[in-house]
Parts: structure tokens; sequence; C-alpha cells
């Protein structure tokens, strides 16, 4: 049985040999940029054209739970599948870049990093905070709310907060912004 760190290093491997452009996101990106919490699933967006999709399936094959039709699937809302770790029974969730300008603009913005000694393409610590702040007015969680204080708390100065101030509205996630960097959301301490 493997573990979400090595699952992301399989998954980092597989990207990194294949023609698709991806961003790592989610709680794994959160991670890197702030305070680490245990995850049970990856997050990556990926830029895909339907001629891609062999390839793609081809790539996760071996040791995955990939349906092809899913993946043909994500190319109308919501624009998202899957694949299970046949070793873990973690999940992979794929997101395929649309036409959000918000997303469009994080994309542009990724980074490359070394994350466990792999090459990897990862959402910015700005656009982390945003993306976490937008999921949790679509969803409410304290998880996301966490995840973005904790980037924010870790990040500090090094953040352009005229980045994060500029895209707020736009998201509808000016009031959670303010809070966060009022320090009225914090952390979460165990």
């Amino acid at each position: 049985m493997r573990n979400e760190k090595e699952l992301l290093i399989d998954c980092l491997d597989r990207l990194n040999r294949s023609s698709i452009a991806y961003m790592l996101t989610g709680s794994m990106a959160s991670n890197y940029w702030g305070i680490p919490r245990t995850t049970h699933d990856l997050d990556f967006v990926l830029v895909m054209r339907p001629d891609d999709i062999e390839g793609f399936t081809d790539a996760f094959r071996d040791g995955f739970f990939l349906q092809p039709e899913s993946v043909r699937q994500a190319f109308k809302p919501p624009y998202q599948f899957n694949a299970i770790d046949e070793f873990s029974a973690l999940k992979v969730d794929f997101w395929l870049l649309g036409d959000n300008p918000f997303e469009n603009h994080a994309f542009a913005r990724r980074l490359k990093a070394t994350l466990f000694d792999s090459s990897a393409w990862i959402m910015t610590a700005e656009d982390v905070i945003l993306h976490k702040l937008y999921w949790n007015r679509l969803t409410p969680s304290e998880r996301q709310l966490g995840d973005a204080a904790g980037v924010f708390a870790v990040q500090g100065l090094m953040l352009d907060v005229d980045y994060l101030r500029q895209w707020a509205p736009t998201l509808d996630v000016q009031s959670d912004l303010d809070a966060l960097i009022e320090g009225r959301i914090r952390p979460k301490t165990t």
C-alpha cells in the first residue's frame, strides 16, 4: 500500500513524460506553500485536447483504474474525471482547463517546483489562497479556509497582496480575503 507522497511522485513522473501541460492544485499545492495536512486525493488541472485522450489513458493505464469514457466526458461540464490508484485506493482528480478567466490566469502563472525530488508545475501561493477561498464559497468548509490561512501564514510578506485584492471581487471572496488579511481567519492548530 502506498501513501500520498508516493502517489504524487508517480503521477508527476507520468505527467512529466506526457505532452500534456498540467498544474498541481488543491491540498497538495496548499501543503507545499502552507501548513501541511493529511489529504486523501490529488488535484491536477490539465490542458488537454480530445486527441490527447489515448496517450493520457495509456500513461495512466498500469496501476490506475481510469475509464477512457470518463476522460472523453470531461470535455463537457463539470470538466472533471478521476483515476483511482490500485495500490492505495487514493483518488486523483483531473480538471480540464476551461474558459474561466481566473483559472486561465492562474495556469499561466504556475511555477516549476521540486517536490520530493520530482519536477512539478504547481499553482502559485496567491492562486492557491484565492482558489481555496473560492471553493469555500461554493461548498463551505473549515478545511478550505484553514488551507488558505496556512498558506497566508507561511508565505506572509512574500505574497502579492495587490494580486489577491485584484481577483477577490471577481471571485466574490473579498470578505473572506479581508478576514484572512486581518487575522480573523487563522490556520487550524492542534
